[in-house]
């Protein structure tokens, strides 16, 4: 999938998230959420494997065998991150980006397998 679609997607992921869970306020229109979600994706990509790999160790390899809850948690964590960096995102604690997390990673592959089945993905 292109980088700008995959974007578009994360987008959509962030303003889905904020508008089911209480506790993740996405503030401002579509610029504000295109640059939190840039802000997460370049996070994402430096941090979220190590964050990943570290879980896994940490865990005594429980986290690999249970990657979807060890790949959660890491999301969860760069969430919190990009709520420390950046005001147009406020994450009310950690359980409120676990929630956001999973609700982010459902509503991203849906909207993926979606885009796919139309032929744009």
């Amino acid at each position: 999938m292109g980088l700008l679609i995959s974007w578009l997607v994360l987008t959509f992921s962030f303003f889905v998230a904020s508008r089911v869970i209480p506790g993740f306020q996405l503030k401002g229109g579509l610029w504000n959420q295109l640059m939190v979600a840039a802000v997460f994706a370049i996070l994402n990509v430096l941090l979220g494997s190590v964050l990943f790999v570290a879980i896994g160790i940490g865990t005594l390899g429980l986290g690999f065998l249970l990657s979807f809850v060890a790949r959660l948690l890491a999301t969860a964590i760069v969430l919190k991150l990009t709520d420390a960096m950046t005001t147009k995102l406020k994450v009310k604690s950690f359980g409120t980006a676990f929630l956001a997390a999973l609700v982010m990673s459902v509503t991203g592959a849906a909207t993926e397998a979606v885009l796919r089945m139309v032929g744009i993905g």
